[in-house]
């Protein structure tokens, strides 16, 4: 006990050495307590601590990661093992090296849910999660994905454009025409509200690229929402006047929205080509699985002649998709 009680005295004067910055002195006091009484974690942390402020940040981490060890086996208070972790996150912030920091304050909150150090936490988490991706950033190797994801597409392998214009996009996520390539893409394989979110994307970085509003339209179409689809290809129409594609949308949306929804199902079931494709065996166990699991129709849409049935369906009416 008497150890103990010398050691407190020598803490509190380590304490008033350091408030008046007298690193020294708080130093010598804190190695007499720690001599005094090596099982405590709190004097092994409070000398650590005097080492942040002289910016001698390896010799902190050193001392905090050998406070945790003294802590953990004499079972001392979580709290205190959390704040020797956390200080060691600190001094790694010091250094910049976010993803170290992070490792620790994960450890320390795991410990015990400090608000500070939480908040600390959450925000270099978000940090962190910024820099890999501005790190992964690469407008040269976004073109290699996008040439290889174009390539695809030309084939009518649209799971593979898939996988590469979202990598592309990765690389490169300010590039307006990859959204809109990649909802071309998604559009091909009836994911037509994700290829609505990308033209959603592609539009507000670049209001001016007109095919973000002509797949937007497109897509609104096969999601049945005509008003809607009406409006993207006027914006369309609005950039280029000239467009045939957004003119050709503009009718479609224009009599969808005029015309009942029953009687152009009629009108779209007596086209002879609609009523081929419906007249085809295959096709129709493709539409029967359609109905019952939609996640079955993926595979046959790699198929870019089913591809091509499916889409002359959506947009005649006679299906849906959700």
């Amino acid at each position: 006990m008497a150890n103990l009680s010398e050691a407190l005295k020598e803490k509190d004067l380590g304490n008033e050495a350091y408030k008046k910055r007298d690193f020294v002195k708080a130093h010598q006091h804190y190695d007499k307590a720690i001599e005094l009484d090596p099982k405590n974690i709190t004097f092994l942390t409070n000398k650590a601590a005097v080492y942040f402020e002289e910016t001698k940040y390896e010799d902190c981490i050193k001392l905090c990661e050998h406070a945790v060890e003294v802590g953990r086996e004499n079972h001392s208070d979580y709290k205190l093992i959390a704040k020797a972790l956390a200080r060691i996150g600190n001094a790694y912030l010091k250094q910049d090296r976010m993803k170290d920091a992070l490792h620790y304050f994960d450890k320390s909150v795991s410990e015990f849910r400090d608000p500070q150090v939480l908040k600390i936490q959450k925000d270099l988490e978000r940090k962190v999660k910024e820099a890999d991706r501005q790190a992964y950033i690469n407008p040269d190797l976004a073109m290699e994905e996008k040439n290889k994801g174009n390539e695809a597409y030309q084939k009518g392998d649209f799971p593979t454009a898939l996988k590469h214009y979202s990598e592309a996009l990765k690389r490169n996520p300010d590039d307006a025409k990859l959204y809109s390539n990649r909802a071309a893409c998604y559009a091909k394989l009836m994911e037509f509200r994700y290829a609505l979110e990308d033209c959603e994307k592609c539009i507000k970085l670049d209001p001016t690229f007109i095919k973000g509003f002509i797949r937007k339209g497109m897509a609104l179409m096969a999601l049945h929402e005509y008003s809607r689809a009406l409006k993207a290809y006027e914006e369309a129409l609005r950039l280029d006047p000239n467009s045939s594609e957004a003119m050709d949308g503009l009718r479609l949306a224009t009599a969808a929205c005029d015309e009942n929804p029953t009687k152009a199902k009629e009108q779209a079931m007596n086209d002879p080509e609609i009523q081929a494709i419906l007249g085809d065996p295959g096709m129709r166990m493709i539409l029967e699985q359609m109905t019952q699991d939609p996640k079955a129709v993926r595979e046959h849409l790699k198929n870019p002649a089913i591809a091509d049935k499916i889409s002359k369906l959506l947009e005649a009416g006679v299906i849906g998709m959700r």
